[in-house]
């Protein structure tokens, strides 16, 4: 049995408790919560500066382009981006394998109890299979060539079950799946339980695609000997065309979201209640230089949640570092506001939330302490310190 405290312990269940503790037995499971009081207050209990928080949940990942950390530049866009990451990731498979690992260990010291991770091979599968932290692999396709769908989705059928811990299957993004490969998740969604992630509007060059057939895409495909000749513009973003072909049956976790319209945030209040957006500041920094309209967000209600992308486009794996951007680029967002994007909502969407995600009896949801906390906000000097 362990005891903790601190100046205060945000439980996520009700408001902020001071002289309070948590009690837990070895494994980390929350026995009760009580107040601070001359029955308890004995030296057993381990005393902290600070706040104490839930475990993180990161709900967007690429684990298998850990070995990508340095090497790409930052600021170039997203076609250049991914440009990069197809000239590079080819390294030999054991690197690959110690780098994701070493990733892993990295999120897990980091105070991160689960991720959503995006798989295109099955390089991690043995890693999530031995790892401290709950999984969700979205195994993920791609191909903007009607002709070979079903190929590609019997691929990914293969892929699937190749990991043992949680796995769905997910399209890569509107400029790089054809309508025929969503027909085929879709279809596929109607039957089976199948979470689904898609990186969303990352670049404006996306939404230009869509709407006029026009933008670094063209040349994207022509630098891929690609032949989109039959893609027709549609004068839409790329939300709005898409979002028909993703089913409602399924909960849906939108990535980046970086040129996201306001009419697209209407849309989707408008059709679908079972959408999550996931923010990951510093890889849309790292990127593209540029934050999403988070504040159009907050006026829907919608629910959020936070990722660190890749170490390929990230210099770390923390979740805190992505509230501390958030909070410092956006002022007038407070800690007890984003706290929830960063632990139970991402919980909720991965359906972890029975023993994630909160401070509740029965549930064993990590805690971490956060220190250097002032008038209950983070500071630059902020640090996450695993407690259990």
């Amino acid at each position: 049995m362990r005891k903790f405290t601190a100046d205060f312990i945000y439980t996520l269940e009700s408001e902020p408790l001071n002289n309070a503790v948590v009690i837990t037995d070895n494994e980390g499971k929350i026995l009760t919560i009580e107040k601070l009081d001359n029955n308890n207050i004995g030296s057993e209990i381990e005393r902290f500066n600070g706040v104490i928080v839930p475990g993180f949940i990161n709900s967007h990942c690429h684990l298998e382009l850990s070995h990508l950390h340095q090497q790409i530049p930052e600021g170039e866009g997203l076609v250049a981006f991914i440009k990069n990451v197809i000239r590079l990731r080819n390294f030999d498979e054991e690197t690959q394998i110690k780098a994701a690992e070493v990733a892993d260990k990295l999120m897990f010291e980091n105070g991160i109890v689960a991720v959503g991770d995006i798989s295109n091979t099955n390089l991690t599968a043995k890693t999530k299979s031995n790892s401290n932290i709950k999984y969700h692999t979205f195994v993920e396709t791609f191909g903007i060539d009607g002709n070979n769908a079903a190929k590609l989705f019997n691929n990914a059928l293969k892929l699937k079950a190749q990991f043992a811990t949680p796995v769905s299957i997910a399209p890569h993004a509107p400029y790089s799946v054809s309508k025929q490969l969503f027909n085929l998740i879709n279809n596929y969604c109607q039957t089976h339980t199948n979470l689904i992630t898609l990186h969303n509007q990352e670049s404006q060059q996306e939404n230009l695609l869509y709407q006029n057939k026009t933008g670094d895409f063209i040349n994207f495909y022509k630098f891929l000997g690609i032949d989109i000749d039959s893609f027709k513009a549609q004068n839409k973003t790329s939300f709005e065309a898409i979002l028909p072909l993703l089913s409602s049956h399924q909960k849906k976790l939108f990535v980046h979201n970086t040129f996201t319209h306001v009419n697209d945030i209407a849309l989707a209040k408008q059709i679908d209640k079972e959408i999550f957006w996931c923010f990951c500041p510093n890889a849309n920094l790292y990127i593209e230089n540029k934050l999403p309209p988070i504040t159009q967000f907050l006026d829907a209600n919608f629910n959020i949640t936070l990722g660190t992308d890749s170490l390929a486009s990230n210099h770390n794996l923390c979740i805190l570092a992505e509230m501390q951007t958030l909070l410092n680029y956006l002022p007038k967002l407070t800690f007890a506001q984003i706290l929830p994007w960063a632990t139970i909502n991402g919980a909720k969407f991965f359906e972890f939330d029975n023993v994630l995600g909160s401070i509740k009896v029965g549930k064993t949801p990590g805690l971490n302490l956060i220190t250097n906390f002032n008038n209950g906000n983070l500071t630059p000097s902020s640090k996450i310190i695993k407690l259990i």
